[in-house]
């Protein structure tokens, strides 16, 4: 008798992750944007696609993979992770604890959302200014047909400033 090994259902396939990999770093180039590092997780928060541009700095990994391990883990954007937990830094500090440092809440991480509004992944961007960051997670993913929460980026975000 031969054992068969069954495969797992995956809540974002590695070919949408790629995508929406590429997708953000076309936009940075066409935007002048600086070099980014860009994680894309599926909903049990595991590493799917990941690439760093040359220039980026030894950081950008944590800092893109937190930002998106954040969003999963309240279920929101970490642009209102930063705004919910403003006036409440012991509970950013407890949960920066909870999560074993995976937990970055400033803009740059969004939530992938299926057809339903279901949560089946999230991508993490850093890179450049929060926003500029953020802007590229988002128009990234409707790139590959997919929805986000927040579902539109700041308007002044080629504005902002590092």
């Amino acid at each position: 008798m031969t054992e068969q090994l069954r495969a797992l259902h995956t809540s974002l396939c590695l070919e949408q992750a790629a995508a929406i990999v590429d997708a953000a770093i076309a936009m940075r180039r066409r935007e002048g944007l600086m070099p980014l590092a860009v994680a894309v997780l599926d909903a049990g928060a595991q590493l799917v696609a990941f690439k760093r541009e040359d220039g980026s700095g030894v950081m950008r990994f944590d800092i893109a993979f937190g930002k998106a391990h954040g969003a999963l883990g309240m279920g929101m954007s970490s642009r209102l992770i930063r705004d919910r937990l403003a006036a409440r830094p012991a509970f950013q500090g407890a949960l920066a604890a909870a999560s074993g440092g995976r937990f970055i809440p400033v803009p740059g991480g969004v939530l992938i959302l299926d057809a339903a509004g279901v949560a089946i992944g999230a991508v993490g961007i850093s890179g450049d200014a929060s926003d500029k960051d953020e802007a590229c997670a988002i128009l990234a993913v409707h790139d590959a047909g997919l929805n986000t929460e927040p579902a539109t980026p700041n308007p002044d975000w080629r504005n902002a400033g590092l």
